[in-house]
């Protein structure tokens, strides 16, 4: 089966779908509402289910050369510099750390030339029984499927799955890039928070507090200032990568995720990514995810005889994983924002033997990271 897709979102999960189709020898459509695509923000980890599916998607080489081992989950400290754990040196890491940009670039430079509209804000969408329409400005689009990629606050979700807004989970965040080359991957754990550093390609580190919030929406007139002065006493190199950051690249962000829906599909309409299961960041897994979504969804695309049979099977595979990870991630972060239990969280990680925390962050260390993709046919040259 081969068709035509309207994917709506340019992203990361977005244009990983395109790029899925065209491994199965679709035409996709990316609309994208900006009028430059990109990825703001900071830094993420890839784990090895995410390394996986961009294999399948033919890009994992070129990913990995934009990529930074880390040892975060490896090296976990106290505020006043002791280590819980550590990462021994030449200890292999499973987790690969990017900055957003650079994870985006390789993606959409996989794409084919010409599937990419900006300045394509969708406003509609009908779905026609043997096929499906967009509104876009003053434009419209009709393909045979329609891929929601446009994020926790999806126009698409809004108009299709009405009464469905994202849910703000009592965290909020400070992350930021800062120039200092050489800093390893780390996690600080706090009393109500946590400070992450991933090292990040061009010698740059990525960081992020993330902490508890009465409500969404307060923000600070110097945020990097807020940021610096609830960590001011933590150890280096804390403070100083908050320094080096330029108080303009400082971003403060509600963390959010969404309620498990009943379906991610609807006729001719699936929703991937943030779209569909937007979760907290905790475990690492929100681009992950998105990237297996493509995979899967363009497996049952080119293994179904109908469109309708591959939405179900990729609902079918994709839903109770994809919310059993936000489930996950919602209880991660509330665990380790507790003031109440952080000395028990604490006590248990210094507790547990180095050997037996090394092999729970290996590779295959837990059934998130074990996640193998579906095979994918070999890339289709267009003309």
């Amino acid at each position: 089966m081969s068709g035509h897709a309207i994917v709506v979102g340019g992203g990361i999960g977005g244009l990983a779908a395109a790029l899925a189709l065209h491994r199965i020898g679709w035409r996709a459509t990316v609309l994208e509402r900006t009028t430059e695509l990109g990825e703001i923000g900071g830094g993420m980890s890839q784990a090895p289910n995410a390394l996986r599916a961009l294999a399948e998607l033919g890009v994992e080489g070129r990913a990995r050369a934009v990529g930074v081992p880390t040892h975060a989950s490896g090296n976990l400290r106290t505020p006043d510099g002791r280590y819980l754990q550590q990462a021994r040196p030449g200890d292999a890491s499973a987790l690969l750390a990017f900055h957003r940009a650079d994870l985006h670039r390789v993606l959409l430079e996989a794409v084919p030339v010409g599937w990419v509209r900006t300045c394509a804000e969708v406003t509609a969408v009908r779905d026609n029984a043997s096929s499906v329409s967009v509104g876009f400005g003053d434009g419209e689009l009709t393909a045979d499927l329609v891929i929601a990629a446009d994020g926790i606050r999806s126009t698409v979700r809004r108009l299709l799955w009405p009464d469905t807004p994202p849910r703000f989970l009592g965290r909020t965040a400070w992350l930021g890039i800062a120039p200092v080359p050489g800093v390893p991957g780390s996690i600080t754990l706090g009393p109500g928070g946590y400070f992450l550093i991933h090292p990040i390609a061009r010698d740059r580190a990525y960081w992020v507090y993330v902490t508890t919030a009465d409500q969404p929406g307060i923000r600070y007139e110097e945020e990097k200032t807020e940021a610096a002065r609830r960590v001011a006493t933590w150890h280096e190199p804390i403070p100083a990568l908050i320094e080096a950051t330029p108080d303009e690249a400082v971003i403060h962000i509600d963390i959010c995720d969404l309620d498990p829906l009943p379906t991610y599909v609807r006729g001719r309409v699936a929703l991937l990514g943030d779209a569909a299961h937007a979760m907290s960041p905790d475990r690492g897994q929100g681009a992950g995810q998105s990237l297996e979504d493509a995979v899967v969804l363009a497996a049952a695309l080119a293994g179904e005889p109908a469109i309708e049979a591959a939405l179900r099977r990729y609902d079918a595979e994709r839903r109770p994983r994809t919310q059993a990870t936000a489930r996950g991630a919602r209880k991660d972060g509330a665990r380790t924002t507790s003031t109440a239990a952080y000395r028990a969280l604490v006590t248990m990680i210094r507790l547990m033997p180095a050997p037996l925390w090394r092999k729970g962050i290996a590779a295959d260390g837990n059934a998130t990271w074990r996640w193998r993709p579906p095979h994918l046919p070999s890339p289709t040259t267009y003309h």
